[in-house]
């Protein structure tokens, strides 16, 4: 299918992501992300035709939310055990406006026509992709980083986005932003 690699999220303050920035361990098999690459994923799409997009943006362009606070703390992997490949920035537990927010946006993608992500929903920063690396490397970094505070981000905007995979990492394109 031709189309878009498509995906919905927000974006971070170039304060927060350029502390971010700053975490990096510098340890072989981990691939740290840039500033521009840093951000929550709400919804994941995967390519998506013109007309399925265009369905997409009415419905998103709908949803109506108001701006909230979110906090950023604590530095973890996924999966929890063995190898990891994902190093993240989590966001607290139990926000409310997130999750009522990555409903919004689900009901807004299934009535567009797109299939639902029927996983469970783990909200997060990707802060590297690892590869080859075994936990106990890592671990002097988790532990130090386990309880990391980055504070409080205002979300005042969804965006819709476009990804171009390359060898050096993804390259992001806003397709359209949803404000509060």
């Amino acid at each position: 299918m031709r189309g878009k690699r498509l995906f919905v999220s927000l974006d971070f303050p170039e304060s927060i992501t350029a502390a971010l920035v700053r975490l990096d361990p510098h340890l072989r098999g981990v691939r740290w992300m840039t500033a521009e690459q840093m951000h929550l994923t709400l919804a994941f799409l995967g390519n998506v035709g013109p007309e399925i997009e265009e369905k997409l943006r009415i419905n998103l362009e709908s949803i109506r939310f108001r701006s909230f606070f979110l906090p950023l703390q604590g530095v973890g992997t996924f999966p929890g055990k063995g190898w990891p490949k994902i190093i993240w920035l989590g966001v607290g537990a139990g926000h409310p406006h997130l999750f009522q927010l990555h409903k919004r946006i689900a009901d807004a993608t299934l009535a567009a026509g797109l299939e639902p992500d029927l996983r469970p929903w783990h909200p997060h920063l990707t802060l590297a992709r690892c590869q080859d690396i075994a936990r106990q490397t890592l671990r002097p970094f988790l532990r130090r980083y386990s309880e990391f505070d980055a504070g409080l981000m205002q979300v005042t905007a969804v965006h819709l986005k476009s990804s171009l995979l390359t060898p050096a990492g993804s390259i992001y394109t806003t397709e359209l932003t949803i404000s509060a």
